[in-house]
């Protein structure tokens, strides 16, 4: 996608300070897109910031309803109404679901599923009206498939993928696209922290840790940022109008 090749001018991504969030917001604003990043951790926005001068970034919490909205009326109020939201913000533990208490269950859906909603929310509405958007939610193959030790991460992303499709029926026939790509293990600071997690529960050298997870992709290999960014920058291109309701696996062949 080229800043010619789309009419859409302000985005909107969420975690975008670091790994696939950063990657995207990157991306996004050297094909020319003026975009607004947010996280909680305002120092990871501001180095993502002095990449690319197209980048700002807001501190808010996507699970805060109330900050969430206050975000969508000063970045639009600076910059015009988003008519590209990327809902990217997520989070993931890592334990048997007979020892997942309530809290770390309601954390996890809070953070990737409501927070995913509320991303969103405010932004519906007016594209709607204007009859042109695009919607991009980052899950996961977890959102397509199960993995054990991890019920409320898997729980989460299938919610999303769902939530996902009901929009996509919902706006269908209004310009309007929504979408979800569905990575495997992409490697970023999270894939570390996964990994780490596996090291100290088991044992294993960090290299078996790593060489487990890779397995799991076909192509014996992680993910890069990068390929990710590229299947979001095609969804909001001018080619993509017909593409909506779909999760797309980005997994070297995991899921189809």
């Amino acid at each position: 996608m080229s800043a010619a090749a789309t009419p859409f001018k302000h985005a909107l991504v969420t975690g975008g300070g670091t790994g696939v969030g950063k990657a995207i917001a990157l991306a996004l604003a050297e094909a020319g897109v003026a975009v607004t990043i947010c996280g909680r951790r305002e120092a990871a926005l501001a180095e993502v910031e002095r990449k690319n001068d197209r980048i700002s970034g807001l501190v808010a919490d996507v699970t805060n309803e109330a900050e969430m909205a206050d975000l969508y009326q000063r970045a639009e109020a600076a910059r015009g109404p988003f008519d590209i939201v990327v809902a990217n913000a997520g989070m993931a533990g890592s334990m048997p679901a007979h020892k997942t208490s309530l809290a770390d269950w309601q954390r996890t859906l809070d953070v990737n599923l409501t927070g995913s909603f509320l991303t969103v929310k405010p932004a519906l509405a007016g594209m709607a009206a204007r009859k042109s958007g695009r919607i991009v939610f980052i899950a996961s193959t977890a959102g397509l498939k199960g993995y054990a030790y991890v019920a409320p991460y898997v729980a989460a992303k299938h919610g999303v993928v769902g939530l996902m499709r009901a929009l996509a029926a919902e706006t269908a026939k209004s310009g309007v696209t929504v979408n979800a790509v569905c990575p495997g293990f992409v490697e970023t600071e999270m894939l570390e922290e996964s990994i780490q997690r596996i090291v100290e529960k088991t044992g294993r050298s960090t290299g078996d840790a790593r060489a487990s997870l890779a397995s799991t992709n076909p192509q014996g290999r992680f993910i890069q940022p990068r390929e990710v960014a590229a299947a979001v920058l095609w969804l909001c291109g001018d080619t993509a109008a017909s593409i909506t309701g779909q999760a797309i696996s980005i997994s070297g062949g995991e899921t189809w």
